[in-house]
């Protein structure tokens, strides 16, 4: 009776190893997938920190550049040319296309073109001082006077192929500034100019 007792906990306790074992194979399973998702979390996680770090470090970098302050070429102030000082005073005078003359008092280093818009008198300046067209095209009076002037650019002469009535004394009002040896300078406007939005164009 004994002996058949023990032959059927024996057994029984054979029937339950493997399902043991099987449990156990499972749990492993399960915990060993827990771990690498978990795994595989935190490494995007991290892979995730760094770009973000590596971004910001970038941003950082580039920071100053984007604050760095615009440069440019000096703007030309047409219309607000200061007065000279007492005793410091050039003067030029402009014959406009009506034959008007206007005498004025001017600074050192103003430019022609700078001067007629300040004052009022009809100079177009269509490209506002960049010596890229022949609207502020002038012609000195005085031969004498007009050897005085600085030569004339190849860019200067490029647009003065283009100017109306050209002459021998002819020069671009924008690429002329006063000076102490140009002081009494005498200059007359033409009767038009070749910029086709200029209502006198095609006139003599």
């Amino acid at each position: 009776m004994s002996s058949a007792i023990a032959t059927g906990r024996m057994l029984s306790r054979l029937t339950k190893i493997p399902s043991l074992s099987l449990r156990g194979a499972v749990g492993k399973t399960v915990f060993l997938r827990s771990l690498s998702s978990t795994t595989d979390s935190s490494l995007r996680r991290s892979s995730f920190i760094s770009r973000k770090a590596a971004v910001q470090t970038n941003l950082s970098r580039q920071a100053p550049s984007s604050v760095r302050p615009f440069s440019a070429t000096a703007a030309s102030l047409h219309g607000h040319l200061a007065p000279p000082k007492p005793g410091e005073e050039l003067y030029i005078t402009f014959i406009d296309k009506e034959g008007d003359e206007h005498k004025l008092a001017v600074c050192k280093g103003d430019n022609l073109l700078e001067i007629a818009q300040t004052h009022d008198i009809e100079m177009e300046g269509a490209c506002e001082g960049s010596c890229a067209c022949s609207t502020c095209h002038i012609v000195v009076e005085d031969e004498a006077m007009y050897d005085k002037i600085p030569e004339a650019s190849d860019d200067e002469n490029d647009m003065l192929d283009l100017a109306f009535g050209l002459t021998e004394t002819s020069r671009l009002g924008c690429q002329i500034c006063m000076s102490k040896e140009l002081d009494g300078l005498r200059v007359k406007l033409p009767h038009a100019t070749r910029n086709m939005q200029a209502s006198n164009f095609g006139k003599k």
